[in-house]
């Protein structure tokens, strides 16, 4: 009874309390300029302009072409991470680092499938060590979070661009084989490439990779830092990045573009399996379920869930068996699967002068409609115009069987015979040249007797 008269009357005196407007002492929001500022200037200092000299096969002849994009620093000894698409086929690098000074820069290694590139800066001895990013994670963000992409845009000076994150787990076809995107409505301009995503808090969250305007608005596409740490942490241990491949088709269970729906929960559905590849060899069959990798379960409910998937199954050790478990018709199933090396996605390039063509390798990735239909071989590149190739009806992606009877199944093969047409020149100036045109046999006379004039 007397703590229950306690308890009113402090109620009553607490009632009877009114604070007036000018006694409540306000609490002083952080100035989200401030905020914004502060982030910046953590990753500014390590944001690089690059300059690439490359070479450029695609019109027919070998032509050397300057290309820019963007970097961050890493680490204090000039570690750089960028994109693939910057720094591809590149004879010369050079970086412009924020305090003005400029160094030529080596590419460690490069990745085309997640378009991730990791640089060494060749620094003089005793430089000292550089401002370099910190890198975040990504795995935590949501939809509406406050980013800033950094880059060097149009081949200018460093800027920097707000807004937020739109979805953090965007798939796009053909371009999402090892990972999804975090999409962004800040600027992500031509040159932007391979500058940081950063969050407010200064820590690197993606690699602007690419970026679209359309519908009035800005849509830019970022590599999750997560992915492209994983890739420079093996171009580190191995010289390279080199994927595990196992041919593996994979479809999910909700796959909505298709409008197939698989009465399952668990696991991910094989679409197909890749001819000569090890998961045929181990048995595997299109309409299998896998559940299991090595022990580690996998779930590929929606399209957004097959890269993670596919990156495991790359990470596999090359060579040794890997465990997987299936489903077969409701029945259980265990194979052993060696995945090899991926090796090269995209075949090697060549100059053909005085025949006025450069032709490439088929690459049953890069390539794979001519592959199916020559799996070693070589296709024209590209074709010159004026040019001995287009005045004789050659044209792009035309497969080349035989020259002057010869068989062309490389670029070696290719160049051997170049070599000796042209060594006889004087006494012959023609080839007969056999190639497949979307899978027709085709034969041609390729008259090279004329030189045309370089612009």
């Amino acid at each position: 009874m007397m703590l229950q008269r306690g308890f009113w009357i402090l109620g009553l005196f607490l009632g009877s309390l009114t604070l007036r407007p000018e006694s409540i002492i306000p609490v002083a929001a952080p100035d989200f300029r401030e905020v914004v500022k502060q982030g910046k200037d953590r990753v500014f200092p390590a944001v690089v302009f690059i300059k690439c000299l490359r070479e450029d096969l695609q019109r027919g002849e070998k032509r050397s072409q300057e290309v820019s994009g963007s970097g961050v620093v890493i680490s204090a000894d000039g570690e750089i991470l960028s994109n693939w698409h910057v720094v591809d086929k590149a004879t010369e690098v050079r970086c412009l680092l924020y305090d003005g000074r400029a160094f030529k820069a080596r590419v460690l290694g490069a990745d085309k499938d997640t378009d991730v590139a990791l640089l060494k800066l060749e620094l003089p001895e005793n430089t000292p060590p550089l401002p370099h990013a910190v890198l975040g994670e990504s795995e935590s963000l949501t939809e509406g979070d406050f980013v800033m992409a950094m880059g060097a845009p149009w081949g200018l000076s460093r800027s920097v661009s707000i807004g937020i994150i739109s979805c953090t787990r965007r798939y796009l076809p053909g371009s999402s084989e090892y990972s999804i995107w975090l999409q962004t409505d800040a600027a992500i301009s031509p040159g932007n490439s391979g500058g940081p995503l950063v969050n407010i808090r200064g820590e690197v969250i993606g690699l602007n990779t690419r970026g679209m305007m359309s519908g009035g608005g800005d849509m830019g596409f970022t590599v999750p830092i997560e992915v492209a740490r994983s890739v420079a942490d093996l171009i580190r241990r191995d010289g390279r990045m080199e994927w595990s491949w196992t041919g593996l088709q994979l479809q999910p269970l909700r796959d909505f573009n298709r409008n197939v729906y698989f009465p399952y929960d668990t696991g991910v559905m094989i679409a197909e399996t890749d001819p000569q590849s090890p998961a045929r060899r181990a048995g595997i069959q299109a309409g299998d379920r896998l559940l299991k990798v090595n022990g580690t379960p996998v779930l590929g409910l929606t399209q957004e869930d097959i890269p993670a998937i596919n990156r495991l199954l790359g990470f596999l050790a090359k060579g040794e068996p890997a465990r997987l478990e299936l489903m077969r018709r409701d029945s259980p199933l265990t194979l052993e699967v060696s995945p090899r090396a991926k090796g090269r996605v995209e075949g090697e390039e060549l100059d053909f002068p005085r025949w006025d063509f450069t032709a490439k390798a088929i690459n049953q990735f890069d390539n794979p409609d001519l592959h199916f239909h020559r799996p070693e071989g070589v296709f024209i590149f590209g074709v010159r115009f004026p040019g001995n190739a287009a005045s004789a009806g050659l044209t792009a992606q035309d497969i080349l069987l035989k020259l002057d009877g010869r068989e062309v199944r490389s670029l070696e093969d290719l160049r051997t015979v170049h070599q000796d047409a042209l060594a006889g020149i004087e006494s012959k100036h023609r080839v007969l040249v056999s190639l497949l045109r979307n899978g027709e046999l085709r034969q041609v006379v390729l008259d090279f007797s004329r030189e045309h004039a370089r612009p």
